[in-house]
């Protein structure tokens, strides 16, 4: 079996388990449009190109998933010491910002080791609503007043990162920077916020 057709199989077996496509999407690391394609597969329609990216192998084991946070949080301090980060995002935010579902573990590792607040956005992606729009989760600390980092494991096309600034922005929180795994993209920032991630994706020709 190919990657293609593995990817294929992967995604109409999440679908068959409930899972939304953006739930799919965050699952697998792809695009919106990758999913659809991976579900519907129209004829005479290429694959999108993307890359998909799989990282059970840390995520699925505490200690790993923990020293992926380590190192975040490691990257952002040498780089503050540095003078390598944007002026007011220098310091160590009050609260942390997972967004469902990779970067909330992340983000909870991080608060812990920083003593800080955890919040999580839920995307509307997520939602099963008719307008579906994003949300704060009730259970975690609230964001008025608090300047943020937003922890994601994949930036893939930027839309839910500028959802989850424009929520903050809205509701009287300061997004100071976003920190995420993987950048498939290239971003330096979205929406004025800065974007430091450990690894870039890029592809050739």
């Amino acid at each position: 079996m190919s990657a293609l057709e593995e990817l294929i199989t992967k995604a109409k077996a999440l679908q068959a388990e409930g899972h939304t496509p953006g739930q799919i999407s965050d699952e697998l690391g792809l695009s919106m449009e990758t999913v659809t394609w991976l579900l519907t597969q129209p004829k005479g329609m290429e694959a999108p190109k993307d890359v998909h990216i799989d990282w059970t192998a840390v995520g699925s084991h505490g200690t790993l998933l923990s020293d992926m946070a380590m190192i975040m949080l490691k990257r952002f301090l040498y780089l503050a010491e540095e003078g390598a980060v944007r002026p007011g995002a220098a310091e160590i935010p009050d609260t942390v910002v997972g967004i469902a579902p990779s970067g909330v573990p992340l983000a909870t590792l991080i608060a812990a080791e920083e003593a800080l607040k955890l919040a999580v956005y839920l995307p509307a992606k997520h939602s099963r609503s008719e307008t579906p729009t994003g949300s704060l989760s009730g259970t975690f600390s609230t964001i008025t007043g608090q300047r943020c980092i937003i922890i994601d494991d994949v930036v893939t096309t930027g839309t839910t990162l500028s959802e989850t600034i424009q929520f903050l922005r809205r509701h009287g929180a300061t997004p100071v920077a976003v920190w995420s795994l993987f950048d498939k993209r290239g971003v330096r920032e979205i929406d004025g916020v800065p974007v430091q991630s450990l690894f870039a994706i890029s592809r050739l020709g």
